[in-house]
């Protein structure tokens, strides 16, 4: 990877992000939603990129005390190099200057990579949704402080 660029994203590159779902999900967000939600109220997003071009992306929603992340994702390409815990510690680091404490989310039960990282940047589990996700797969609601996310090493201590 080149040298990585970490930028706030709005209305205006909703394709970019629409893209950057559509690589990484088999059910992809539309450039319409996602321009409704990063320009609604809390909404917005970062892009992970570099001189390759764009890598990843996170969605969110800021209602100050409290957080959400409703989209993370790294294109295959480059996943295991550490852009998720980098894009959730620049969230929490955004998240936390706007007045958030804590953030929410939630995760497919068998996304057990996705489930190692939170979990290592202090996510803990709150509830479980049982078949919320296609396939019936339950989705598991997890809380951190944005604190815990800004001083975890990423191997959970």
């Amino acid at each position: 990877m080149n040298a990585l660029r970490l930028e706030r994203a709005g209305a205006a590159e909703a394709a970019r992000l629409a893209a950057l779902h559509a690589a990484c999900f088999a059910e992809a967000w539309d450039a319409a939603s996602i321009a409704r939600l990063v320009s609604g109220p809390g909404g917005f997003a970062l892009i992970a990129a570099d001189g390759g071009g764009d890598l990843g992306f996170a969605l969110l929603q800021c209602v100050p005390p409290e957080s959400e992340l409703l989209s993370i994702g790294v294109v295959p390409a480059a996943r295991r190099h550490g852009l998720g815990r980098t894009l959730l510690r620049r969230a929490a680091a955004d998240l936390a200057a706007e007045g958030a404490e804590t953030m929410f989310l939630d995760v497919a039960a068998d996304n057990r990579p996705a489930l190692a990282l939170y979990r290592a940047l202090g996510f803990g589990d709150m509830s479980r949704r049982a078949r919320y996700y296609a396939g019936g797969v339950d989705a598991i609601v997890m809380r951190a402080a944005l604190t815990d996310i800004a001083v975890r090493d990423g191997k959970g201590s």
